[in-house]
């Protein structure tokens, strides 16, 4: 079983992103071309990501999604504002930022920019095996891990005999084998059939069981509506709305001038695609 860590209180927040502010090199230089303002990735984003969470963090292409899960796992660095994890500001030093990708695990939308071993076993080692860990931990970690996936009897496959359904969840094994406290997902229903999908949700209601806080990014309206609590809304670097998804997710003039996916209203449950 997949264990998390444990957490003081329900309610606490473990990423906070206040202000966020950030442009890609390069953006001035665009904008001016343009006889545009300056080109930001995140204009001012503020986002709070508690324990046990179900967030999703919706927006159309070029919103500043991804560009946000970059920031909160320390991959990228804002020109201004600061992300806290656990109350103290990100170090982004080498054993700061160590520390936080630990506890904080963000799986990319494209399996291909994750997987890079020889087998699937070798990947999902790779984190636990850079943490110094003892080799029986490290195995059990792979093996719980693939367990938690479904990929169980596949380690001694070679990556690429793996589908795509398969590699998006062993991507995910190589973020849980970490034994974070907040994964983070970039569009993980991303070229997946609908029974993948359903597998998908399946297990992330699993890990949100256990505790674990659960932020994914999408641009389908209706399956953050089934899966998640909240949502926060993003367009154009900045975040047009956040609160309870049944009722941001209803406002469809919102929807609309967040230029996202309109889909006939349904009750909320656990039922899937």
């Amino acid at each position: 079983m997949i264990e998390t860590k444990p957490a003081p209180s329900a309610a606490r927040v473990l990423l906070d992103a206040r202000d966020l502010r950030f442009a890609y090199p390069g953006a001035d230089g665009v904008a001016a071309l343009c006889g545009a303002h300056r080109l930001r990735a995140l204009d001012g984003v503020s986002l709070a990501l508690r324990e046990g969470a179900r967030l999703a963090l919706l927006g159309a292409n070029g919103s500043g999604k991804s560009t946000l899960l970059l920031h909160l796992n320390g991959t990228l660095r804002p020109d201004d504002g600061a992300v806290h994890y656990d109350g103290a500001p990100v170090a982004y030093s080498k054993r700061g930022l160590v520390a936080l990708r630990q506890n904080v695990a963000l799986v990319f939308q494209d399996s291909d920019d994750q997987l890079f071993a020889g087998t699937l076993a070798q990947d999902v080692s790779f984190g636990p095996m850079n943490l110094g860990l003892p080799q029986d931990e490290v195995a059990r970690r792979v093996a719980e891990s693939l367990a938690a996936v479904g990929l169980a009897e596949l380690g001694a496959l070679p990556l690429h005999m793996l589908s795509h359904g398969q590699r998006k969840r062993a991507a995910i094994a190589g973020a849980l084998a970490m034994r974070p406290r907040a994964l983070l997902l970039d569009e993980p229903t991303a070229g997946l059939d609908p029974e993948g999908v359903n597998a998908l949700l399946d297990k992330l209601d699993e890990f949100s069981a256990r505790g674990m806080a659960i932020l994914f990014s999408t641009h389908h309206v209706e399956l953050a509506r089934m899966w998640a609590d909240d949502v926060v809304i993003m367009a154009e670097g900045r975040v047009a709305a956040s609160g309870p998804a049944d009722g941001i997710l209803g406002d469809e003039a919102l929807m609309r001038e967040s230029k996202l996916m309109l889909s006939p209203r349904r009750a909320r449950s656990h039922s899937r695609f």
